[in-house]
Parts: C-alpha cells; structure tokens; sequence
C-alpha cells in the first residue's frame, strides 16, 4: 500500500463526454479512502501554472450527467519540454500532491509517463477519447456517447436523403482513427464507409452507388472518416462526382460529437475507471492505465500503451458492405 494523502486529477486533450463522471468517481473514492484531492485546471498547463483548487464531495455533486469537463482542457507546448514537466513537478510537490490521475488521450498518457520516469511522480491514466483508439482498453470514455450523437445526425440525414433522392456524404471525426466511422456506419446502414486504416478506392465507391442504382436505389449515405480522404468528405464527394456525374450533398457532423450529456454507457464506464484509479494509486501502481477488458478491470503499462496504436476491427466494414441494400 502506498502512502497516499493528496491525490492530483486532470483533464487533458480533447474533451469526451463522461469525464465529469471519471473526476466525480475519482474524488469520491478519495475521499471515501480519507485522501485529499487537489484539482488541476487546463491540464498540462494548468499543472505548469499551480492552478490548482481542493476538490471534495460537494465540488462533484450533479456533475456526472453533464458533457465537457468541469476542470477544463487544454494542450501544452510548454509540458513537452525538460524545463516544463520539472516545473510541473516542483507546483505538485509545494502543493503536497503525492499521486497524479490524469483523463484523457495518448498525448496525456505520454505526459503522464515523461512526469513520472523522470521525476518519479507516481501516475495513473484514465483512458477519455471519443476516438477509442487506446490500447489495453474496449472502450475509451466519451466513445460511446459520440457515436450515438453522429447516429442521430445520421438517421437525420437519412430522411431528407429519402425524401430528395440524394446521396450524402456524411463526415464524422476520426483523422487518424475510423473506430466512429464504423460504428456509425453501420448502425446508420451506410452503402459506404471511409476510414484512414484503409486505403480509399474511389472507383469501389462509385461501383457501389452505380450498383444500388440499378437495383433501384435513389438515396446514398456515405460515412467518412474526416482523415480517411484528404480534404474531408467535401473533396471525397467532388472526386465521386468527377467520375460519375452524380448529385450529392456534403453534411459535417462536427464538434458536436465531444459535447453532450454523456450515454448510461459512458457514465458506467466512467465511474469504475475513476474508482479503479484510486484504488490503483492506493496499491501503489505508478505508470499504469486503468483499461476495461471483456467486462474486467485492468492495469496495463503505460508504456505499452504509448507504444502501440489499437486497430479497428475490420471484420464490422466487411460486414457493413455485405448486408447494405
């Protein structure tokens, strides 16, 4: 068991909705444990700054149905420097922080490891992206949530695609990552599905809709991953145009994916990763991720994890393009 009095927590990277879950989760089971929490606002440069604030029972209450993150985010030039993260050590030693969970990405998780191989921060990561690309995890927090927020743009779009005989072209977040492309596309029923892990062959595409159309099919939706094709879903409908001829309507679901109350899904998922890093720290693990596996709960490296890229499943495309009508 590791002496524990004050524990840090923070939120970095893109926000995910289910966060607030996580930092609730995080500072009632601190307390519950009679551990102090010390709250870093703006993340990485916040911990830089020592715009810190005390965190307790009352300070998490009717947070965790709400998106965002009440500690806000930010991404820091200054922490990916020597000089930086040896200023960050120093602000959580003269504000007594014994241990750091810090919410979020890839780039928070090589925060977290740089802090605590060269200053021996003691450090935990929570995995909250709606990207879902973290290793050692099913489900990153904010995932879920976002692919219901596109699968409602979606089944929008679908109706006015209908009612006009149209194709759309559908762009989802995702630059270097197609994990809410392909859910949502196939949960959407999409003829087609453009994620970066797969090389775009825009003459498939175009046989894909002639093909529909001659089984008289008058309406399209195409999901794209916004990194699948260079210049979007704006420049991927004008290459599908210039061979076929076809109309076609653009819609750029957005930012709108990170913001929302978060999913039962995403609160649960958020609440035992919270947990599960505190009690983590207690035990005295350092450089780990709190991850959930097949329903389990595990610590994974964080070594490893900043060392490998999860990848998509690709079975759930070739099953998208086998049951499309």
């Amino acid at each position: 068991m590791a002496d524990v009095t004050n524990v840090g927590v923070f939120t970095s990277g893109g926000d995910a909705p289910g966060m607030n879950a996580a930092i609730r989760a995080v500072v009632r089971t601190a307390v519950a444990r009679g551990i102090g929490v010390t709250g870093i606002i703006r993340g990485y440069t916040g911990l830089i700054a020592g715009d810190f604030m005390n965190l307790d029972v009352s300070s998490v209450s009717n947070i965790i149905q709400l998106g965002g993150t009440i500690l806000k985010t930010s991404r820091s030039a200054a922490f990916r420097e020597a000089d930086g993260r040896a200023e960050a050590a120093r602000k959580l030693a003269d504000a007594g922080v014994d241990a750091l969970i810090g919410i979020g990405g890839d780039g928070t998780f090589r925060g977290l490891l740089d802090l605590s191989n060269e200053h021996g921060v003691p450090v935990v990561g929570v995995p909250g992206t709606i990207d879902n690309d973290i290793v050692g995890t099913d489900d990153t927090i904010g995932f879920d949530t976002a692919v219901n927020t596109a699968l409602e743009s979606i089944d929008k779009i679908r109706d006015t695609a209908d009612s006009h005989d149209r194709i759309f072209f559908i762009e989802v977040m995702g630059r270097y990552c197609g994990a809410i492309a392909l859910e949502v596309g196939l949960a959407g029923g999409a003829e087609e599905i453009a994620v970066p892990e797969v090389v775009l062959d825009i003459d498939q595409t175009c046989s894909i809709l002639a093909e529909g159309k001659k089984r008289g099919k008058t309406s399209f939706i195409v999901v794209v991953a916004e990194g699948a094709y260079e210049g979007g879903a704006i420049a991927f409908a004008a290459a599908v145009r210039e061979r076929t001829g076809y109309d076609y309507r653009v819609s750029i679901v957005g930012h709108v994916q990170r913001g929302g109350s978060p999913t039962s899904f995403d609160r649960t998922l958020a609440s035992r990763m919270g947990y599960a890093a505190v009690e983590a720290t207690v035990s005295g693990a350092s450089a780990q991720m709190v991850g959930i596996v097949c329903n389990e709960t595990v610590l994974v490296p964080l070594a490893d994890v900043c060392s490998h890229r999860k990848e998509i499943d690709l079975e759930l495309l070739r099953v998208a393009r086998l049951i499309t009508g």
